[in-house]
């Protein structure tokens, strides 16, 4: 009888132990998953990845229709096309690419990187560790609002010549897909109408390249005004942005100048900002990095497509300052925390700092309209 009660004990031991290990190791694999997936991705060349799409789509119009026979060719051409991406961008032939061209495909792979990247699309994820993860998901809102921004801008201005003409077609289908509910998961899924979305933009693309017959060119006018109209909805986000990022500091949701009478006065009326929580701290932070990782990129595309307008009213100084602002926004983060100190204290406050880079990319935005805005 013992025996058998030792047997049975040991049995339970082993069974627990079993249980306990493989809880351990499925633990020890959704940290791994979790760190891999919530890594932000980092930047690409605007014109390497341009230019390699043009490639693919010369690729494509020239053997879509032929099988059989030589089928090694297009993987052997293919390959070539690949090597050539990986060219300096100033040893790149971008001679062919028409005017729009770099700052569509900018648009399609910032969404083809939120569809691709480390853990594919994270927002939308019910099931661990993905759910767990709002760092990068509040990261992937902030790039999708600047990708709807620019696809809007694209779509009303920079493809149509004024007011009263017809928009694109292409890009007509195009920007709703973008604005389809960011975290659905159940059919249709948000990336499958992000796929929809980026495989109309390259249609537009293609249509910039080759037309004729039947299909009609597609057009991008890079003139003064379009660019003013997209500046300034550039600035109510940079602005938005850096008034929540500051938020959170002492006395960031009050008006200059208030003593602390008027400040309770204005805690028992309602202050026009509203404080920042130290559990939301962070989730602003990383949405303000998905969108300067995204904004970053779109002015480079809008300084290569726009260049001539921009040397013609000496505003290249102007974008080339935003575009270093954004490139400080995105320095690595050292601490496993965002760091929220006060004032000129022992911590730093990753907060404001992300802010003071956001308002001086405001400020430059600010130059950049008056400056575009002029006859």
């Amino acid at each position: 009888m013992a025996a058998s009660d030792t047997l049975d004990e040991g049995k339970s031991k082993g069974i627990l132990w079993g249980f306990g290990m493989l809880t351990l190791v499925v633990l020890i694999v959704l940290l791994i998953l979790g760190a891999w997936w919530g890594s932000e991705p980092g930047q690409f060349n605007i014109l390497e990845e341009a230019h390699k799409r043009s490639e693919e789509s010369k690729l494509e119009s020239e053997h879509g229709g032929h099988g059989g026979g030589h089928g090694s060719a297009p993987a052997e051409e293919a390959h070539k096309s690949a090597e050539e991406g990986h060219k300096p961008a100033e040893e790149l032939d971008i001679s062919e690419m028409p005017i729009g061209y770099v700052y569509t495909n900018t648009l399609a792979h910032i969404a083809e990187v939120l569809l691709h990247k480390s853990g594919g699309y994270i927002t939308n994820d019910v099931a661990p560790p993905g759910v767990f993860l709002d760092n990068i998901s509040n990261w992937e809102y902030g790039a999708l609002v600047m990708l709807r921004d620019a696809t809007t801008a694209l779509r009303n201005h920079f493809a149509r010549d004024q007011s009263q003409s017809a928009e694109d077609p292409d890009l007509a289908i195009a920007e709703p897909y973008f604005y389809y509910e960011h975290n659905s998961w159940a059919l249709p899924s948000t990336e499958a109408e992000y796929q929809k979305g980026i495989e109309a933009l390259h249609k537009y693309m293609t249509r910039l390249q080759k037309y004729g017959g039947p299909v009609k060119k597609a057009q991008f006018y890079s003139r003064a005004d379009n660019l003013w109209q997209y500046t300034e909805v550039v600035i109510k986000r940079l602005g938005g942005l850096s008034t929540r990022l500051t938020a959170n500091s002492a006395g960031g949701n009050y008006g200059p100048g208030l003593s602390d009478i008027e400040k309770l006065a204005a805690d028992e009326k309602g202050t026009p900002i509203t404080k920042v929580s130290w559990l939301e701290i962070d989730d602003i932070f990383y949405e303000a990095r998905g969108a300067s990782w995204a904004l970053l990129h779109i002015l480079r595309a809008i300084k290569h497509d726009f260049a001539d307008i921009l040397l013609d009213k000496r505003a290249m100084r102007t974008v080339d300052i935003m575009i270093k602002a954004m490139e400080n926004a995105l320095t690595p983060i050292l601490s496993p925390m965002i760091l929220d100190g006060s004032g000129y204290g022992l911590f730093a406050n990753y907060s404001l700092t992300m802010a003071n880079y956001i308002s001086r990319a405001n400020a430059a935005a600010l130059d950049l309209r008056d400056i575009m805005n002029r006859g």
